[in-house]
């Protein structure tokens, strides 16, 4: 049964179909593929491949594995799944029980479900079935789906290996499995999962291995997966990081609410993504800024399925003005136009700074990013500015702004400065980037 998309939110536009659906004549690899597909490309409003859809696309179609590097927000999605769905569109087989014929696995269900999202929409005229799969959420659902037998799962490994263990998902007739966002994995600590999950697969198959990054510790671990593998590297013409407008704020810890309530006075700051690194944190700011008026919500770890997705598809919508979320909670977020994030607590490692970052400025858009250093968070800072191989300008230009936080050393000053309730802060009008060489600003 061929499954429908029903567009919602902010795709809603996207997925309007055409009364001709071949009046547009798509360009480069995008011809190769058949007419079920192409008709779902244009009617999703594509007609040119990226850069990563046209390197990777003719190999995969002829059935080579494949070591890409690419960062989100580059096609990469399209570039595995519009390969995998002609594949499959030529095995006219119904797929057995609990037997799928490819296997996605993804670090968060967030991206999971983007993934079958985006299968859904290419696969709209094909008679492909395909499942998601992830913790947080009854497995009844997914037990169901595979018990009447899919073609593709997308799938978070923990949750998968569960089901295979109760015997529910077998991974012996396996033909292609792809692997997304592989450094993130290997971040939450998912490759013990991925090599027993590997253990079950055919070493007869097609891999695809993709990263955003890929250091020696990447590049040993690709290896152990792929045969004889193309190598595709995607370097963004301009980095994402160069069309975001970035800036940092001196503050102390004990005024980042006022602070925060106080940048979204400003009605340009439209739709906002606020970092924090503890669940708790997150929702002491949801808190914070409900009692301030913002229509806002969170995603973390603790959040159930059910809520996590409300609040992203709330967000998605403009119901809420800003969403709340930790580092893993947004891992593969792809929401539209958001105008700024917020780094209300410093992350902990600069590589992830990039990440965050990166949510803003999608599809060649500009963006804004401003952080929060406390005294606490300057090595970050100095980190992040060394992997950027430039200095982020300070902004002192607000009332929470500290002076002691924006000292590069000396952690006396702060240990023996006046107490009470205005130490550190400066009043409106003082000197900016004061701190930090220029700064080279959107591009």
């Amino acid at each position: 049964m061929t499954e429908t998309i029903n567009a919602s939110g902010a795709h809603a536009q996207t997925f309007t179909q055409k009364k001709q659906p071949s009046d547009k004549i798509l360009q480069g690899v995008f011809s190769q593929l058949i007419p079920e597909l192409q008709r779902a490309i244009n009617a999703a409003g594509y007609h040119e491949p990226t850069p990563i859809q046209e390197q990777a696309i003719p190999h995969l179609l002829n059935g080579r594995d494949l070591i890409g590097t690419a960062q989100t927000g580059t096609g990469k999605t399209a570039a595995f799944a519009l390969p995998l769905l002609q594949h499959l569109a030529g095995d006219t087989r119904r797929p057995k029980k609990g037997t799928p014929r490819a296997l996605i696995l993804a670090p968060t269900r967030e991206l999971a479900a983007q993934i079958d999202e985006s299968i859904r929409t290419y696969g709209r005229y094909l008679q492909v079935n395909h499942t998601t799969i992830f913790g947080g959420v009854n497995q009844f659902r997914q037990v169901k789906a595979m018990n009447r037998g899919v073609d593709i799962v997308v799938a978070t490994p923990g949750r998968l290996l569960d089901l295979m263990n109760q015997g529910v998902v077998k991974l012996h007739e396996l033909k292609v499995f792809i692997l997304d966002e592989v450094d993130r994995m290997l971040d939450m600590g998912f490759i013990p999962d991925i090599r027993r999950i590997m253990a079950k697969i055919p070493a007869e198959r097609q891999t695809l291995f993709f990263s955003a990054t890929m250091a020696p510790k990447m590049e040993q671990l690709a290896n152990t997966m792929v045969n004889d593998p193309v190598r595709v590297t995607i370097t963004p013409d301009e980095p994402a990081v160069e069309r975001i407008s970035q800036k940092v704020l001196f503050v102390e810890k004990r005024q980042k609410d006022s602070l925060l309530v106080s940048l979204l006075e400003d009605r340009d700051i439209s739709k906002v993504l606020v970092f924090t690194q503890m669940k708790h944190v997150a929702n002491r700011v949801v808190k914070k800024l409900q009692t301030a008026g913002i229509r806002v919500t969170a995603i973390h770890g603790n959040k159930s399925q059910s809520a996590r997705t409300d609040a992203l598809n709330g967000f998605k919508r403009g119901q809420y003005r800003v969403l709340v979320a930790t580092d893993v909670a947004a891992r593969g977020l792809d929401v539209d136009n958001i105008s700024h994030v917020i780094n209300y607590d410093m992350p902990t490692e600069a590589e992830t700074y990039v990440h965050r970052i990166g949510r803003t400025a999608r599809a060649g858009a500009e963006g804004d990013a401003i952080s929060f250093c406390s005294f606490e968070d300057r090595s970050t800072l100095r980190d992040i500015e060394r992997l950027l191989g430039k200095s982020v300008p300070s902004d002192s230009n607000h009332a929470w702004h500290s002076e002691a936080a924006a000292q590069p050393s000396a952690p006396e000053v702060r240990s023996f400065g006046v107490g009470g309730r205005g130490r550190g802060r400066r009043s409106r009008g003082g000197s900016a980037r004061s701190h930090f060489p220029a700064f080279r600003g959107r591009q």
